[in-house]
């Protein structure tokens, strides 16, 4: 480090981690209790401060990777915090990051090591400081781009029906969507492929299996549901 802008006061930077996940039909938010104080205890965000070395996504994908065990995860800037007092212990600016992810390839193991939980959105707690507004902020980010970007399949499994797609839109949303032209529409789509497995488990007449192909996507990158 030089000795440049010693006049300057110094902060702290880090980056919180909103993991957001699908289950049972809900939209569910990855948090634990703060185990570092100030707010000891507290239900928080997961996140870590960035290193002399890395950049704010470096330390973004470090922390979520420690978090889940997981790389190449769908990951979105959603602002900048800095309220003078939003960090009683220190002057901390925070970068928040969304991410998706499937809950089931999240090791359980793993999740209980570091002592988090995944809690629906409509029971979320008060969370460490301004936390719950970064949660705000990033439901309102998904909300805009779900319907022109393929998120949703970052939060459902490789192969997936045509009703639990429908379910993951309505539970960014928060509304219900009319099955018949949402179906009219998804069969309008090159890149969500019909294959020939049947979900025997969750249909009792058997439901088609579809899955996101990422590569016809790449050759004609347009999505508008």
């Amino acid at each position: 480090m030089t000795g440049y802008y010693g006049e300057h006061s110094k902060v702290f930077v880090s980056v919180d981690c909103i993991v957001f996940g699908f289950d049972q039909g809900k939209l569910k938010l990855l948090i634990g209790r703060r185990q570092m104080d100030p707010g000891r205890g507290e239900w928080s965000l997961y996140g870590g401060f960035v290193r002399q070395d890395e950049s704010l996504e470096e330390c973004a994908s470090r922390t979520l990777y420690n978090l889940t065990g997981l790389q190449d995860i769908y990951m979105k800037q959603v602002g900048a915090f800095g309220a003078i007092d939003r960090d009683p212990g220190e002057r901390v600016i925070t970068v928040a990051y969304c991410a998706l992810i499937n809950v089931n390839d999240y090791d359980d193991n793993l999740r209980r090591e570091h002592g988090v939980e995944w809690v629906s959105l409509d029971i979320l707690p008060k969370l460490y400081s301004d936390h719950n507004i970064m949660v705000r902020k990033a439901i309102t980010l998904l909300r805009r781009r779900v319907s022109t970007e393929p998120l949703s399949f970052n939060l459902l499994p490789e192969l997936f029906t045509l009703t639990q797609l429908q379910h993951v839109y309505e539970a960014i949303l928060g509304e219900e969507i009319d099955k018949r032209n949402f179906r009219k529409r998804i069969k309008t789509i090159d890149f969500i492929e019909r294959t020939e497995y049947i979900d025997k488990l969750s249909s009792k007449r058997g439901a088609a299996l579809y899955r996101f192909n990422k590569n016809a996507y790449s050759l004609e990158p347009t999505f508008k549901l």
